[in-house]
């Protein structure tokens, strides 16, 4: 391998990292976003089969699953980690 080919490699790498740096940040705040939107789904799934007894509806879609995961889940003050 002959010096241009080593800094050509060199300058890739750096840009692939600096490109995996300013990506990190928002796709963990993205990831994040889609567990709680799953997990959201699943607790109005899990209250709706509770609440079927009671005469009690939410209705499951796609904005209340991604509004219950942008305002996250409610819990009890015994969850909460203080």
């Amino acid at each position: 391998m002959d010096g241009n080919t080593v800094i050509i490699y060199l300058a890739c790498l750096i840009v692939l990292f600096i490109i995996g740096r300013v990506f990190y940040v928002p796709l963990k705040h993205i990831l994040k976003l889609l567990l709680n939107t799953v997990l959201g789904g699943f607790l109005i799934y899990i209250v709706n089969i509770i609440g079927s007894s009671y005469n009690f509806h939410i209705g499951l879609n796609y904005v209340t699953a991604i509004f219950t995961g942008l305002l996250g889940v409610p819990r009890g003050r015994c969850f909460n980690n203080y």
